[in-house]
């Protein structure tokens, strides 16, 4: 059966409509982090802010941090408004453009398997849609789950546009397989390899958000430890002492995240359910490979940076039970295993050349 060239060409309009739709998501997403009640609350709360304004520690008199009735913050007798609704409908926004955007970036991966009459990932223009995909389908997920964490969407969509501009960049006109890969094992195995890498790039985005979370709540935790010092050898003289974290750039960012514990369980989270997919489809490969070349392992660049991409992950998994490496250590270890995958999809695939050279580039 030939390739269909014209449904070929509505998959790649598909493909453009799809990216389109993400980049208004990713808009929206910024303005729910900006505007949104979430972000507010998480920059003013008392926990995530306890010292970004001065503290009076004059006996009796000066301005404090205290809740109001109506549920907000107020510093002295300001009020920090906490309910932004116009912020929350950007949210809303983003999260149907997502879906949108999501729907139609099915039917671009369907109506390609339809024009080539074959599962739609031969090649690492198709692959990375998929990957792209998953990442959608896994945030969206997420959100059933834990759907106060929809305000990050910003982080996580837009890895997934960046993956969008990918598959541009490495575009293969649709093509039959070559024969090497007209096996029932290409349905199963490139597709478990897909879905749990989709799934653990949500993964290593809430790790990074994770990692400045938690060096957010380090650097507020010492400063209130200096202002309780500061302010046990001024009262004593009557005065007071304003007292301010010293926050790099990237740590700013900590103020509008929520707490590092849900961010450590939602990156947690997907790696435990990703893993056993990984796993599974690294075992399919071989299967497939023992049929193919008559031996399950012989060590190909592409097999053995996935095994090495899988040590890791296990090592991550063996480091969040073990007491002494949660947190930021076993976060480490666990985007260390997002750029093992990373270095396999883009070094290995272009650059070394290996049994597993099927990238479909010139």
């Amino acid at each position: 059966m030939a390739v269909n060239t014209g449904l070929a060409q509505l998959s790649e309009g598909l493909w453009a409509a799809a990216t389109g739709m993400y980049m208004l998501a990713v808009v929206c997403y910024t303005g729910e982090y900006a505007f949104g009640r979430k972000g507010k609350v998480a920059s003013t709360s008392p926990v995530g802010r306890p010292a970004m304004a001065s503290v009076s520690t004059s006996v009796g008199a000066g301005p404090t941090t205290s809740p109001t009735a109506g549920g907000g913050w107020s510093v002295g007798a300001g009020r920090i408004e906490t309910s932004r609704p116009s912020g929350d409908r950007w949210g809303v926004l983003a999260l149907v453009l997502t879906i949108l955007g999501g729907l139609i970036h099915l039917s671009c991966l369907v109506i390609r398997g339809v024009a080539v009459d074959r599962v739609p990932w031969g090649n690492m223009y198709e692959f990375t849609l998929v990957v792209g995909l998953i990442a959608v389908v896994s945030w969206l997920a997420l959100l059933i789950k834990l759907p106060s964490l929809r305000y990050l969407g910003l982080f996580v969509m837009l890895p997934v546009l960046l993956v969008m501009f990918l598959a541009g960049t490495l575009y293969t006109k649709a093509t039959k397989l070559v024969p090497a890969l007209q096996s029932y094992w290409l349905a199963i195995h490139v597709s478990s390899v897909a879905t749990a890498e989709g799934i653990l790039m949500v993964s290593a985005a809430m790790t990074i958000l994770f990692l400045i979370r938690s060096r957010y709540e380090r650097v507020v935790a010492l400063s209130a430890v200096s202002e309780l010092s500061a302010g046990d050898g001024a009262s004593g003289a009557g005065g007071s002492v304003a007292v301010q974290p010293d926050l790099g750039r990237i740590a700013r960012l900590g103020a509008r995240l929520p707490g590092s514990d849900s961010l450590d369980k939602a990156a947690y989270r997907t790696v435990a359910f990703a893993f056993p997919i990984y796993t599974a489809g690294v075992i399919f490969g071989a299967i497939w490979a023992e049929a193919a070349w008559g031996r399950y392992w012989g060590w190909d660049p592409k097999e053995t940076w996935a095994f090495i991409a899988w040590v890791i992950y296990a090592m991550y998994l063996h480091a969040r039970a073990t007491a002494g490496w949660k947190g930021s250590r076993a976060g480490y270890i666990n985007l260390l295993g997002f750029a093992a995958l990373t270095f396999n999809f883009f070094v290995v695939n272009i650059v070394i050349s290996g049994l597993h050279s099927y990238a479909g580039l010139n």
